[in-house]
């Protein structure tokens, strides 16, 4: 019979691999606590028009990459999220988030898109998502771009670069995108497929083309920026003197749109050299009209989105592997009667603060004192027939050279407490 595998581009995260991602979501969930974000937690699965009418019809997403579906005994078209933003605009719609005044919060979770499989690139990848609703102004911007470098510094992850642009209101693209396919359509036999395909839907998603041939053409474009009116150059250029103020350096990049229809004015993205095509591992902007365009009031907003995955990546890369924190205390059990003593031993340690890894099976001391070593257990506590008829326990310590020691079961939390050194319960080890 064959083996039931794993749908391609959903991946296991093993132990070995998940301790990395729980110190990791640690790190970042206390971050994002002294920014003062709070957690909101949307459904996986959304209706389809919700995605449709926030990201845009002419994207990537939406034509070719939803996991949608018709779910016939309610007929309704349903589709797994593709990401957070427009999830957390609807929720917030329809909880009136907002009515108290704004609000910053962020998420996480699993996303789905139907992409090529590739390193950095999965069809379910995960996200934080960090969403500041109902602020208009550049500072809320800056507030995002200084968060993300302080992130990066808390994790030991260098080589990281910013990416900045400013795309405009909506009636400022669109005088650029009359310009923009203007120019297209004087070099049309130079475009490829999906070039042309855009040219009538979306051409802006042009400007970022992976096809060098396509990128030969539009470096000789119009530039958004000349289209750009005094509001708007004014955000911008409020936003570059705050980001020069906290020395946050950055790359103006005339081409950066993002793949997502709802983006205007600030856009920006965090790339690495060290993740081969799939440099980018965070990336947002704002998005003033999508509380209108999800049918809400209108509200400004600002957020950004961070690929988890290749975040871990990075961090592997540097050598920043982590493994969970070794139990304090390793209970030996053998004998009639010494595993359900070792049981009232062991949560006796766990009530008090110790982490407490007790054998189970059926096997000889030896064995099981080799894996008390292996386990990083600062101690190992021994209990066979003699320690249960005498009520107590044998303590031996496993990373000093020293004997054991026979301790009546009234004492053994200052025992363990005397043997194991004080450290910080949250601490995480490299290796």
């Amino acid at each position: 019979m064959n083996r039931i595998q794993a749908v391609r581009g959903m991946n296991d995260v093993l132990p070995k691999d998940s301790d990395t991602w729980l110190w990791f979501e640690a790190v970042v969930e206390d971050w994002l606590a002294h920014y003062g974000y709070r957690n909101i937690r949307m459904p996986l699965v959304e209706a389809s028009q919700l995605f449709r009418r926030a990201i845009g019809e002419a994207t990537d997403i939406v034509e070719k990459e939803m996991y949608s579906w018709r779910d016939e005994l309610n007929q309704e078209e349903l589709t797994l999220r593709p990401e957070g933003t427009a999830s957390c605009v609807r929720a917030a719609i329809e909880h009136s988030l907002l009515h108290e005044g704004p609000m910053r919060v962020w998420y996480c979770g699993p996303m789905y898109r139907h992409e090529r499989p590739q390193k950095g690139r999965y069809r379910q990848f995960h996200q934080y998502g960090v969403e500041a609703l109902g602020y208009a102004g550049p500072d809320v911007d800056a507030e995002h771009i200084v968060m993300c470098a302080a992130l990066w510094r808390r994790l030991g992850i260098g080589g990281i670069r910013l990416e900045l642009n400013n795309i405009g209101s909506a009636a400022e693209r669109a005088k650029y995108r009359s310009a923009l396919q203007k120019f297209l359509r004087q070099h049309i036999d130079r475009l490829d497929d999906d070039a042309k395909r855009r040219l009538d839907t979306n051409p802006l998603r042009t400007l970022d083309s992976k096809n060098p041939a396509v990128r030969e053409v539009v470096a000789a474009a119009p530039s958004l920026m000349e289209f750009l009116g005094e509001a708007s150059l004014a955000h911008f250029d409020a936003l570059k003197r705050l980001l020069k103020s906290q020395e946050i350096p950055y790359q103006l990049n005339a081409r950066l749109v993002r793949g997502l229809d709802y983006y205007n004015l600030t856009v920006f993205e965090w790339l690495s050299d060290d993740l081969g095509a799939q440099g980018t591992v965070c990336g947002g902007g704002r998005y003033d009209g999508l509380f209108e365009q999800l049918g809400g009031k209108p509200a400004p907003a600002t957020g950004f989105a961070m690929g988890n995955e290749r975040l871990i990546a990075l961090l592997a890369a540097s050598g920043a592997h982590r493994r969970a924190l070794s139990p304090h205390v390793y209970v030996v059990c053998k004998g009639e009667g010494a595993f359900e003593y070792g049981l009232a031993v062991a949560e006796l340690l766990r009530k008090a603060g110790y982490r407490v890894l007790q054998h189970a099976g059926e096997t000889s001391f030896k064995s099981q004192m080799s894996k008390a070593n292996a386990s990083g257990a600062t101690c190992a506590l021994l209990i066979g027939e003699d320690e249960v008829r005498a009520n107590a326990v044998t303590m031996k310590m496993l990373r000093e050279d020293a004997g054991q020691t026979s301790i009546g079961r009234q004492d053994i939390l200052l025992a363990v407490r005397n043997a194991v050194p004080n450290e910080r319960q949250d601490a995480w080890l490299s290796t």
